[in-house]
């Protein structure tokens, strides 16, 4: 019979997703995790399987709350959804993790070798897009965007936006930068259709 575990999952979990954040998934050794979880390998790898499963678990955690985070954005007034594109579009600025975003990260790192990290990074982007789109939507209903311009697109320019500057915002570019570039990106879904 498996004794019970002595630990609390969800702090091992965020003590391993900092990890691979600040030295990716490569520079990461099982040593690395074993210091910051406090777990002996043999307690991670019986909790958690090897580091690629750990990784998964931990890249699945991030995706699923990042697209948690901005599905909730398009509950709200309609017309509030180009303030709450505006907040999303200003947010990283303000709470930017200095070792970089583990989906961005993760992304970059391992999509191109790992079918199960790109696929989980696909579906992630699918999602921010989807709740963009709907946010354009809302602001469209409301009349602050073109009602003929494609949702469709300028959702996709929201999300590559805010991905962009998230990076931005990492390599040290001013809170001032990023403000006026969040501002002409929200003056743009205003002016412009995208057909």
């Amino acid at each position: 019979m498996a004794r019970p575990r002595k630990f609390d999952e969800q702090t091992v979990l965020e003590a391993a997703r900092r990890q691979f954040s600040e030295t990716g998934y490569h520079g990461t050794s099982v040593d690395d995790l074993s210091r910051v979880t406090g777990l002996s390998k043999g307690s991670l790898y019986g909790a958690f399987g090897d580091k690629q499963a750990l990784f998964l678990r931990v890249f699945e955690d991030v995706c699923a709350d990042s697209a948690a985070g901005v599905a909730a954005l398009v509950e709200g007034p309609a017309d509030e959804a180009l303030d709450r594109i505006r907040a999303w579009l200003t947010s990283p600025q303000g709470g930017v993790d200095p070792r970089g975003c583990l989906v961005a990260k993760g992304t970059a790192e391992l999509a191109w070798e790992n079918d199960d990290v790109a696929a989980r990074s696909l579906a992630t982007h699918q999602a921010l897009l989807v709740s963009c789109r709907q946010l354009v939507e809302l602001a469209q209903e409301a009349g602050h965007v073109d009602p003929a311009a494609d949702a469709t697109v300028l959702g996709g320019v929201v999300v590559a936006t805010h991905r962009g500057l998230e990076a931005l915002a990492k390599a040290g570019v001013g809170p001032d930068v990023l403000d006026r570039i969040a501002a002409a990106t929200v003056d743009q879904l205003c002016a412009s259709p995208a057909r």
